[in-house]
């Protein structure tokens, strides 16, 4: 997925006046009628509810907008010059690059900057002041910088069944295998509430599986961890039948050691502890070893068999309807 970009903008220079006069040639009788000059056309960045990354900006990174019409005798106003509109995903960051100057965070819906802005327009002639040119364009470049503006962030190891999970309790469909790092980008999905009051859903985004070493960069996880900023409450997920010799309490702490590292607020979050595969029989074993060693409140669900979803996702409800503070434990 391309989360970051670099993109020239070019505003529409201002139409020029027209110099022009009405009447008969060498008398007395002729008049000043030159009109105004058009409005060059602004560069518009605005979020589209339909894009989900900054793919089409990698490979067109140029946007200019038209100038605007030069004026016209009898006084006729030059046209102005349409906007360009750039369309980009919600939870675009806009940044000026020659000053590293942060001009807009673009989180709402049909949320919109004008980061170029058209040429005023020349004057015509009139009885005390001849025509004017059209002020020029303007011109930057900018940097832009997606992270998703999610409700959710459902995070965990490589191969500990989020993608699973994640398919079970939303309508998505992300990719599913038996190997790591099947998942190779941050995955948007929604969760829908039919007995929820307001908001009727909620956005979820899939971090791809974190390793050590994620916190500082390694194997893209800055990137990853980008995406999960925004997010009120973490789920995190943690293999529970210890698969490739792995121990879930050691999970637990390294990957919330990877969190720290990256960013403490991430940490501060209010995080679910959800257990998984607990289909297998060593699941259930190291599950009584796992809460003795932690006073928090875990929840055991089967993604691949769709079992425990129900109390998960009333948890959810239950924080998106009161409310936690940070650092706030979410209990059912």
């Amino acid at each position: 997925m391309i989360d970051q970009v670099k993109i020239y903008v070019r505003s529409g220079g201002g139409g020029s006046g027209c110099d022009s006069f009405k009447g008969a040639r060498f008398t007395r009788s002729r008049r000043p009628d030159g009109g105004n000059g058009g409005r060059g056309g602004d560069v518009i960045i605005k979020v589209d509810s339909n894009i989900r990354s900054l793919e089409k900006l990698k490979f067109n990174q140029h946007f200019r907008a038209e100038n605007g019409k030069v004026g016209q005798s009898n006084k006729k106003k030059g046209a102005d010059a349409r906007p360009c509109v750039i369309k980009v995903p919600c939870g675009t960051i806009i940044r000026d690059l020659e000053n590293d100057l942060l001009l807009r965070d673009l989180i709402e819906p049909e949320a919109e900057l004008a980061v170029a802005r058209g040429g005023q327009p020349g004057k015509g002639n009139t009885r005390n002041a001849l025509a004017t040119a059209g002020l020029p364009a303007e011109e930057k470049h900018l940097s832009l910088e997606l992270k998703f503006v999610a409700d959710v962030a459902l995070v965990g190891y490589p191969n500990c069944g989020k993608s699973t999970l994640l398919s079970k309790i939303s309508s998505a469909r992300p990719k599913i295998a038996a190997y790591p790092f099947t998942t190779t980008s941050p995955y948007l999905a929604t969760l829908q509430f039919s007995d929820f009051e307001q908001p009727d859903s909620l956005a979820i985004v899939e971090i791809p599986g974190l390793i050590k070493g994620s916190g500082q960069g390694k194997g893209l996880g800055a990137q990853f961890l980008r995406h999960a900023e925004r997010a009120k409450v973490f789920i995190h997920l943690i293999d529970m039948a210890a698969q490739e010799a792995r121990n879930p309490f050691e999970d637990f702490q390294a990957l919330n050691y990877e969190l720290k590292l990256y960013n403490q607020a991430l940490l501060d979050k209010p995080q679910i502890l959800v257990a998984n595969k607990m289909e297998l029989p060593e699941a259930k074993v190291n599950l009584k070893k796992f809460t003795a060693q932690l006073r928090q409140r875990v929840y055991p669900v089967s993604a691949l068999e769709a079992e425990g979803h129900e109390e998960l996702l009333d948890v959810l409800k239950k924080y998106f309807q009161r409310g936690l503070s940070d650092g706030e434990e979410v209990t059912a």
